[in-house]
């Protein structure tokens, strides 16, 4: 009985103590991540655009679908990382910017803007994406700095190398 008390006490401590990591950590990050494609943007774009194209390819992306627009702006709702996100596209300029901006409450666990930038290459293109995101739930902000800042972002230029029949690399920009 003293071991099992033991195990929980010690287990309540860490909790507590990665509790008070996340609290001193930064509510907003940013972190921006790119790739080198052999293609031109014009054929990158519209896989970029479409919000469901990296369903199968991304392994965090589960499933994507289009909803009514709101506002005159397009909504997509997509379960990406086991979370169920609503994303606004704030804007869309083919074939070089497309911005995108979780709908989330002030006190939703996490939000923020993705910009992605397709820049023209020597033989392709630079593909750029920054997140600039928040945070609120300060586990999730332990775990964010453990995983670090660039996962996401990176794990989805992966799958666009993957979905346009290239390996990539993702280089932190900053």
């Amino acid at each position: 009985m003293r071991i099992l008390i033991g195990i929980v006490v010690g287990l309540i401590v860490i909790v507590a103590l990665v509790f008070v990591v996340g609290l001193v950590l930064p509510r907003e990050h940013r972190a921006t991540s790119r790739i080198v494609l052999h293609q031109p943007p014009e054929a990158v774009f519209p896989v970029i655009r479409d919000l469901a194209a990296l369903v199968g390819t991304w392994p965090d992306l589960k499933n994507a679908r289009r909803l009514p627009d709101q506002g005159g702006k397009e909504v997509w709702e997509q379960n990406a990382g086991g979370f169920p996100l609503k994303l606004i596209v704030e804007e869309s300029i083919p074939p070089v910017r497309l911005v995108t901006r979780v709908d989330a409450a002030a006190d939703a666990t996490f939000g923020g803007i993705w910009t992605y930038e397709i820049s023209p290459a020597a033989g392709g293109c630079t593909v750029t994406v920054t997140e600039e995101g928040y945070v609120n739930n300060a586990l999730f902000r332990t775990m964010m700095k453990v995983t670090g800042v660039h996962k996401t972002a990176d794990g989805y230029l992966t799958a666009l190398g993957r979905k346009l029949g290239e390996t990539v690399r993702p280089e932190h920009v900053e």
